[in-house]
């Protein structure tokens, strides 16, 4: 098997099986040689007309709706104590406090804490600490079911340690960028669903965006952007939940809007200033 035919294609495209089992894909962005990619196309008149005339609409109804005239009710009573507060969970129930290699732990054995869980190991799995071998092997300890992990760490090791590989998204033998630059790959989700549920097994599908790429002047492979959705299958064990398998797709992918592509300088001093977030439904 060819280089390229193990990572998925040449040019920096991606490579296979990584983070995940059995015939699983992770891919990465394209890299360019133009600095944070090519020119986004130009959106058709049409379709920016007909957008701007559903917003048009929507703030129609929603001045329409805002101006109807209701019956005065009373104020509720006041009350002594504020609202409680979970901003980092939408349903309630507050994040978990518990940690291991850095990873949230202690979900609930509900379809809560799988999502939860299935959420945090895709930050994990898609993270810059894959490239360590140190952080790798505890990222695949702490998520992976133990005999999976026993499985597949040597190959997990073998793909992130792979000099073709590494020099074609611009690291070194290491997996570190080269002076001057700063290496960002980071998995950022924005929803997850729910596809089954059996007591101690879940398969839970995680829809995110990634930033993958070099950040820093000079860069060949600058920082872009990609979409994708990993369904995961899970297993309750040891009172947490751990991946069994997943398997990746592409998109679905947003319409990027005109906005200017930001500096390296700007883009670097982002992922620097701005941390991860714990994902709790």
């Amino acid at each position: 098997m060819s280089s390229d035919d193990q990572y998925g294609g040449g040019g920096g495209a991606g490579h296979g099986e990584v983070g995940g089992t059995g015939q699983t894909r992770t891919r990465f962005p394209e890299s360019s040689s133009d600095p944070y990619g090519s020119p986004r196309r130009t959106p058709r008149a049409s379709r920016g007309l007909i957008a701007v005339v559903g917003v048009v609409v929507l703030l129609i109804a929603a001045i329409a709706f805002a101006n109807q005239s209701h019956t005065p009710q009373d104020p509720p009573p006041a009350s002594d104590k504020p609202p409680a507060t979970n901003p980092t969970a939408a349903t309630g129930v507050p994040p978990v406090d518990t940690k291991s290699a850095g990873i949230p732990k202690g979900f609930p054995q509900n379809e809560q804490g799988a999502q939860s869980a299935a959420a945090n190991y895709a930050v994990a799995l898609g993270s810059d600490g894959m490239f360590d071998a140190t952080r790798r092997r505890a990222i695949v300890q702490a998520v992976y079911l133990p005999d999976v992990a026993s499985a597949r760490q040597g190959d997990l090791d073998r793909v992130y340690a792979d000099q073709q590989f590494l020099a074609r998204i611009g690291l070194d033998a290491g997996g570190k960028a080269p002076k001057g630059l700063t290496f960002i790959s980071r998995t950022n989700p924005v929803g997850t669903k729910m596809e089954r549920f059996g007591g101690d097994t879940a398969s839970v599908s995680v829809w995110y965006s990634t930033l993958f790429g070099l950040a820093g002047e000079g860069s060949k492979n600058p920082v872009a952007e990609s979409w994708y959705t990993n369904t995961f299958d899970l297993r309750w064990i040891s009172g947490d939940w751990r991946i069994s398998n997943f398997t990746q797709k592409d998109g679905p992918a947003p319409v990027g809007r005109d906005q200017a592509a930001a500096s390296a300088e700007e883009m670097a001093a982002a992922v620097s200033q701005f941390g991860g977030l714990t994902y709790a439904r």
